[in-house]
């Protein structure tokens, strides 16, 4: 296994699409300062850090478990991502980009986990 979470491919990709995730959402309506903006940097934010701490943790079993939990976060996030485009809070491109960015880490962490169980 790598030394650090730093040096895993997954949590560098998480922590990119959270940084996108807060560029975008900062453009959203005022209404939904506390609703949907709370959501998606929520989840967002969710899938480095429980790959952090997954990285941390003793065994594979763990380190997979805490995988699962980002995975779960991102699904969360890509359903957050389709209800902002459909509100029009976000535009085609950024949610396609944002999406694509989703399926990419789903890929990367699919990996991962299968490599640890």
């Amino acid at each position: 296994m790598t030394q650090t979470f730093r040096d895993l491919i997954a949590w560098q990709l998480a922590k990119a699409l959270a940084r996108q995730v807060y560029e975008i959402t900062r453009k959203f309506p005022s209404e939904e300062k506390f609703g949907l903006v709370v959501q998606l940097r929520r989840a967002a934010v969710s899938i480095p850090s429980n790959i952090a701490e997954g990285r941390g943790r003793g065994t594979k079993k763990d380190f997979a478990h805490f995988l699962m939990q980002a995975r779960g976060s991102l699904y969360e996030l890509e359903t957050q991502i389709e209800l902002a485009n459909e509100l029009q809070y976000l535009s085609q491109s950024a949610s396609v980009r944002l999406l694509e960015a989703c399926n990419e880490l789903s890929r990367v962490l699919n990996g991962l986990i299968n490599s640890l169980t």
